[in-house]
């Protein structure tokens, strides 16, 4: 990732660990979207546990690897809503 952005200037990463909090944006999507999925699947669908778990796991496994840059740009736009830099 930049460190900047090339139009504006800002700083992407303002402190060393910083985007600490995109792995919690992350990891509450990704739980929400799969717990929530079961149910679901499991209320309406009848499906068993041993082919909920074929669906969740791979799912829990791709999901928040591709969803991680968008978790980023959400916690940067949270940050720049609450706290914006000059």
């Amino acid at each position: 990732m930049a460190r900047e952005c090339a139009l504006c200037g800002l700083v992407f990463e303002r402190a060393q660990g910083y985007f600490v909090g995109a792995i919690y944006i992350n990891y509450a999507v990704s739980s929400v979207i799969a717990v929530g999925g079961f149910f679901v699947l499991w209320a309406w669908f009848d499906l068993p546990s041993r082919w909920q778990f074929a669906i969740w796991v791979p799912f829990l496994i791709v999901f928040p690897l591709w969803f991680f840059r968008y978790s980023r740009s959400f916690w940067l736009a949270i940050e720049y809503l609450v706290n914006p830099e000059p």
